[in-house]
This record gives structure tokens, sequence and C-alpha cells, in this order.
């Protein structure tokens, strides 16, 4: 007996491409230097928004993007704590405290990978582009609205710093792209203010680094009912949080890359990944799109091993280097992520000639999906409302493309409707009213060979129709549907209301 659910994900192995060339290597190399750089102060961010020690951010970025590298779908993304799985299990952390978060964080694991078994990840072919185009542009106001806080209220040598990172990493690729330009600016800054002694926001001041590896044990709760109906809200809130996420940094990298990814596998990673994190005392997460864009868009990674070393070089650079890494400026991962934010932004989809040749309908959706997702600082949100106004606006547009044209036989004994276009519920609604029900004569047919028949409010519209024909003695006869039109028709017909 055939299985309605999807193959499960097949995990081949195969000689990775950094074994055979010495490039590739140093390119994944510094580009997962460079993220865990970046990665540093983005998780304790994220961790005092969820309300935790520091170290359960970074340890969450630590397992995460380790894990992910081996069971992911999606090379060189990158999975780390983010700012929207902090959101959804802040309030739990406030009320229940770190041992139900962990619970929530592994029940969300659970969840990932059992939507991830059922083909959730198909869902992604009915996010349109305009919707997609939203996605990336919010993201990269996103990015750079994130770093506003870093340029607010802090001493003036923070802005010629940011000036010259910037400038680095504008002007260093001109020179060689053997090293990356922002682990370039990042070095620079730090020696220029670690040398001459300028007073300014560091990474150190976000908070303390941890000083030794992460163990494995099982959440601080009791093991009964009352528990897991307590974190399963917040557990299946973050489950669809991180995999919309995941799965849209997947599609973004697809694009960037010319290649394709594994959905399917990549959703059953990220539940993999989320499970390992949480007994690990991990807070959890997701794709992290702005490392991933580091990853792979500024730095030109294409491989797994920068993700695992993204992850790793996060650990090494906290316990080993800590005193180190804690006197980097903030001002040059600022100056990293408003690059980050420059090169995401699609430029071409608001210049006046791209607008000018849009369907309207497209950048409505389009500016819908990146004021929802700046007003609420959620991606999901964002995707889920804008691909909801494009259907709406695509149903209202072919309601339309439903048309009806009848031809009265030379005797005047017969008419014959021809239907064409795509019948559902919008433009059926309107069929009913394209009929001369008085004036036509005993015998009608109505030709359905240019349309198909998509739902019920299509066949409970041709109900109606022969109804009221029937109502004046009059006889209707359908013809041309196509087989699964007609198996629909068959099924459903006089069986949709009381009066049949």
């Amino acid at each position: 007996m055939s299985s309605l659910l999807p193959a499960a994900p097949r995990f081949r192995l195969s000689k990775p491409e950094w074994l055979d060339s010495p490039k590739v290597l140093r390119t994944e190399v510094l580009a997962g230097l460079v993220v865990a750089l970046a990665l540093i102060p983005e998780a304790i961010s994220f961790s005092i928004i969820a309300g935790v020690d520091p170290a359960i951010g970074l340890f969450a970025s630590f397992t995460m993007a380790v894990v992910i590298s081996v069971v992911g779908g999606r090379k060189a993304m990158i999975s780390a704590a983010t700012g929207a799985v902090a959101l959804v299990i802040a309030p739990l952390n406030q009320e229940h405290g770190l041992g139900y978060l962990i619970a929530a964080v592994i029940l969300a694991g659970v969840f990932q990978v059992l939507l991830g078994a059922v083909g959730v990840a198909k869902l992604m072919r009915f996010v349109p582009r305009s919707v997609m185009v939203g996605f990336v542009n919010a993201l990269a106001v996103l990015i750079f609205m994130a770093q506003v806080p870093e340029m607010r209220d802090v001493p003036w040598a923070v802005y010629p710093l940011l000036a010259g990172g910037l400038a680095l990493m504008v002007f260093f690729p001109k020179v060689t792209k053997v090293i990356p330009a922002p682990l370039v600016s990042i070095v620079v800054l730090t020696v220029i203010t670690v040398a001459a002694g300028i007073a300014v926001p560091t990474v150190g001041d976000k908070g303390e680094l941890p000083s030794s590896l992460p163990a494995p044990g099982l959440p601080d709760v009791p093991f009964t009912l009352d528990t897991l109906t307590t974190i399963a809200p917040y557990a299946l809130a973050m489950a669809l949080v991180g995999l919309m996420e995941s799965l849209m940094t997947a599609k973004l990298v697809d694009d960037i890359t010319d290649t394709r990814s594994n959905k399917t596998r990549e959703s059953i990673g990220q539940g993999v990944a989320n499970i390992v994190t949480g007994f690990f005392g991990g807070m959890g997460g997701c794709a992290m799109i702005g490392q991933t864009m580091i990853n792979v868009r500024v730095s030109g990674a294409r491989t797994r091993l920068s993700t695992f070393l993204a992850g790793s070089f996060l650990m090494v650079l906290c316990v080993v280097f800590g005193p180190v890494v804690s006197d980097i400026p903030m001002a040059a991962l600022v100056a990293v992520m408003v690059m980050v934010s420059v090169a995401t932004f699609d430029w071409h989809s608001i210049s006046p000639r791209t607008l000018k040749r849009m369907p309207l309908g497209e950048t409505i959706v389009m500016v819908t999906t990146v004021v929802v997702v700046v007003a609420t600082h959620n991606l999901a949100i964002g995707v889920v409302v804008g691909t909801v106004a494009a259907m709406i606006i695509f149903a209202r547009r072919v309601a339309h493309l439903a048309n009806v044209s009848g031809v009265v036989d030379p005797d005047g004994k017969q008419v014959v409707y021809s239907v064409t276009g795509e019948l559902f519920f919008a433009s059926s609604n309107d069929l009913v009213h394209q009929f001369d029900y008085k004036g036509d004569p005993d015998d009608v047919v109505i030709d359905l060979s240019g349309t198909h028949i998509w739902d019920a409010s299509s066949v409970a519209a041709l109900d109606a129709i022969e109804t009221k024909y029937a109502q004046r003695g009059k006889k209707v006869t359908i013809v041309g549907l196509n087989e699964p039109s007609a198996d629909m028709h068959q099924r459903l017909a006089g069986q949709l209301t009381g009066g049949h």
C-alpha cells in the first residue's frame, strides 16, 4: 500500500568540495570565522530578549550551527539563536523559569521533525515572488534597524570607526578577495581601538562570555501532563516561526547560489538541532538570515564546512579567546551588518522603471509584506499576511475571467452557452447572473469544454442555474467537462443544498 506521506529524505555521503580545493577551504574557514564573530553580540542580545543568561544564547548558537551543518538540507546556511524565537519563548521564561523554556525548545524540535516528515516544506510553493521580494527587503530593513541603537548615545569615536569599517569593506575587495573584507575590517578596527586606547562600546559590554563548554542534561521540570500543556503552545509557535524563517532563508540562499536545497531535510534538521540544543541547555533557534547573508553573499561560502566552523569558532572564541573577543568594538560589527543590509536589499525592486512595469497588485503585496514585517518585527507574520494578500488579489483578478457567451440555433429551439475561464468560489458567484432564464428557449446546452471546475462553489452555481431553468420548465444539458471536473460534478451535483 502506498503511503500518503512523502518519502524520507536521503542522507547521501559525498566527498566535500573543500577537500579538493585549497581555495574553497580557505574561503569556508575565513567565512566561518567572520560569522562566528558576528554571532557573539547577536546571541547575547537575543539572550537578553528571552530573559536568560548570555551563555544560554551562545550555547544555542554553537549547537544549532554544528548540528544543522550535518543534518540540514541547505548548505552554507547558518542556524543559531534568533530574535524571532526569543520573542516567542520569552513570556514562558518570565512566567515559569528556564527549565520550562528548555523543555519547550525540545518539544518544538519534536514538532518540527513531525511537521517536516508530513511535508510542511511543500507549502513553500504557495509563497509568491512578490512576497519573497518583500521578505528580503524587510529583512534588510530589520537588519539595519537592529544596528541603530548601537549608533545612538555613543562616544563620538564610534562614528569615524563605523565609517572606516564601511570604507574598508567597500574598497578592500578591489585590492584582493583572498581575505574576506569584513574580517579585515573587524581586525583593523580592533587593533586601532586597543592600540590607541579609544573608549568605545565593545563586545564585552554586551555580557560575560562563557568559560566552558555546555554539558548535556534534562530540563529541570516535573514530567507531568500539566507541564506538557503549559509548554505545548509556546513550543508549537516556536516550531512554526522557526520553520517559516528557515525555509524562507533556504529559498533565498537557493536563489543567490543558483542551487537547490532539500527543504524536507532542512525542516527535520531544524527539529533535530533544536532537540540537541535543548538537551545542552540552549534557548533554541532557527536559520539566522543576517549571518547567512554574511556567510553566503559577503564571504562567498558554499559548503557545510563554513556552518560547522561558525559554531565551532564561536565556542573557541568565547572559551579560549574570550578576553580578546571582548575587546572587539561594536562599531566593527555594526559596520558589517550595515553592509549586509545594503547588499541584501533588492534595490531593483523599487527602481522607477521596475515599479512602472510591475502589475500594481504585485507591488502592493511586496509593500504589504515589508510594512507588516517591520511593524511586527516578525518575518513569519509578514510572510503569512503577504501570501494571503497575494491570494486575495489573485482571486479578484481571475474572478472576472469566467466568460459566458450564448448562441441561439437558427430555428430558435436551442441555445448553446460556452463558458471559458476558471470556475472557483470567486468566479462562480457571477456565473449565475450571466444567463437569460426568461428569454431562452426550452433546450439549454452549457458547454464547459473551455473551463475547469475547481471547487464545490462552482458545482453549487451550476446547480442553481439548472434550478432556475427548471422552475421555468426548461431543460439544461451540461457538456464538455474534462475528467476531473466531470468527476467532481458527478459526486456533488444535487447534494449541496437541502432543496435537492
